[in-house]
């Protein structure tokens, strides 16, 4: 059967391509819609069917733009209610894609509406299932984010929903179903996933926790809450725009592509009160910056730390790239509903420098350095990890303040004090940098490295290594 999974890395997501006989659909595609009509092109085909298993939380979904473009019709699973033109499937209800069937499942408890896929070739053999966030290799999706929208839809509530999904819809499925789930590790729509993408149903019923046959229901709620983080903050808005409705890409980012002089870029930094987001690697953003700009770089999980870090989706940002990926970001920047990117430095950092305008620097040292330093210095520490990676190992007498709660611990950062950041490898530990930079620290260093190096080059003190439960 003609099924392939089109996985975005930095995303952890993975969309679906299915085509026969000249029929083609997409299973919860990106934002940007582009590579699937082009992949469609390639086989002459149609796109006749876009399929949501459920509204997104962690990214803004491109079914609207893909109806736009090519005429195809979107499908939800039972209860949801879009504010757009949608078919609206019933439980057990079949589609067409050539020779090929496609059975909706209701299968709720990630969202009300999660529904799974059943992909029947043309033989009538069923092949695998598109499990959306109903189902994960080695997890299950959290039952807690659709609270924050609906507040009737509790936790418990749709925890119990999903443990009967699992057993009454998924769980009688045959062994040799092929799952093809939304995300794999890295998603925060999960707490353990696997980095493998794509598994059996039956090695899953044999290894995912979740699957246990002598599992109870009380038992799958409690270890299924077990180990859950409050969720990014961004997932709700997200959730609303694929709801609702959103301006398509096009439009987004022909706004966006406005290249400005270090002169022009300067004024409207200041007339319009936009964030400059500075999207270079840690060390070039620490060796020279715009003041008052923060670092979030795009050759990590971009999106994701936009989403946590910038609390307005509808913030003003202005762009400081590396030259030839402006468009790149302001569509990673979509990617998670942050449309309004209003211009881009031309030429990139090396043209604000050439003005003779004023930059900034941040100071890193590493693993080496910091040992060495405090063999005389009293330096506090400060671990920004998530809390799961600081409980599994961590240098003794170190401070964790997770890099997603940073701004609303601002005061546990002492400005009288001189003190270290650092992270698992330097990414986030930048991230944190520029924003305290831009708050007024001035008193701090950053470990380049991060805890890895630490851990490799030195001797200071740690914690006995414990296996994580959670990856959240």
């Amino acid at each position: 059967m003609k099924v392939e999974q089109i996985y975005t890395g930095c995303m952890a997501h993975a969309a679906y391509y299915v085509e026969n006989n000249g029929e083609a659909a997409i299973f919860d595609p990106l934002r940007e819609v582009q590579p699937y009509i082009d992949r469609a092109k390639k086989d002459n085909a149609k796109i006749k069917y876009v399929f949501e298993t459920h509204f997104h939380a962690d990214f803004v979904s491109g079914h609207l733009d893909l109806k736009a473009k090519t005429g195809a019709q979107i499908v939800f699973g039972p209860t949801a209610k879009p504010n757009y033109d949608a078919l609206i499937a019933t439980d057990g209800q079949f589609f067409t894609i050539g020779n090929y069937k496609i059975k909706a499942i209701h299968t709720p408890g990630h969202t009300m509406e999660s529904t799974t896929y059943l992909l029947i070739d043309e033989n009538d053999k069923e092949h695998g299932i598109i499990s959306g966030d109903t189902l994960f290799i080695g997890d299950v999706g959290r039952p807690d984010l659709a609270q924050h929208v609906i507040a009737d839809l509790t936790q418990d509530k749709l925890a119990r929903l999903l443990y009967h999904s699992l057993r009454e819809k998924i769980m009688p499925l045959s062994d040799q179903l092929i799952v093809y789930p939304n995300h794999g590790a890295g998603s925060a729509c999960g707490k353990n996933m696997s980095k493998e993408t794509t598994d059996t149903l039956g090695n899953q019923k044999r290894t995912n926790y979740a699957l246990r046959s002598d599992m109870t229901e009380d038992e799958f709620v409690n270890e299924l809450l077990t180990g859950l983080t409050t969720p990014p903050g961004y997932f709700p808005k997200n959730v609303l725009l694929n709801l609702k409705g959103y301006e398509s890409l096009d439009k987004v980012i022909e706004k966006a592509k406005k290249p400005l002089n270090p002169n022009d870029f300067e004024t409207l930094a200041n007339v319009s009160g936009a964030l400059i987001l500075d999207t270079r690697n840690a060390n070039d953003f620490a060796n020279g910056f715009i003041p008052n700009s923060i670092n979030i770089g795009i050759d990590g999980s971009f999106a994701m730390w936009v989403g946590e870090m910038i609390s307005d989706i509808n913030q003003a940002i202005l762009l400081v790239t590396e030259p030839g990926r402006e468009e790149e970001c302001m569509i990673r920047l979509s990617r998670v509903g942050y449309d309004n990117t209003i211009g881009y430095l031309e030429g990139g950092f090396a043209s604000w420098k050439q003005s003779g305008k004023e930059i900034d620097t941040l100071k890193r040292i590493t693993g080496e350095q910091l040992e060495e330093m405090l063999q005389t210095a009293d330096l506090l520490l400060f671990d920004v990890r998530k809390k799961s990676e600081f409980d599994s190992e961590h240098l003794l007498n170190s401070v964790n303040i997770p890099l997603n709660q940073l701004n609303a611990k601002l005061d546990s950062f002492p400005k009288d004090k001189s003190f270290v950041i650092y992270c698992a490898g330097g990414y986030r530990s930048m991230i944190a940098a520029s924003i305290l930079k831009q708050r007024g620290f001035d008193n701090f260093m950053d470990v380049s490295g991060g805890f890895n190096e630490i851990s490799k080059t030195t001797h200071l003190p740690k914690t006995a290594y414990v296996c994580p439960s959670t990856l959240l």
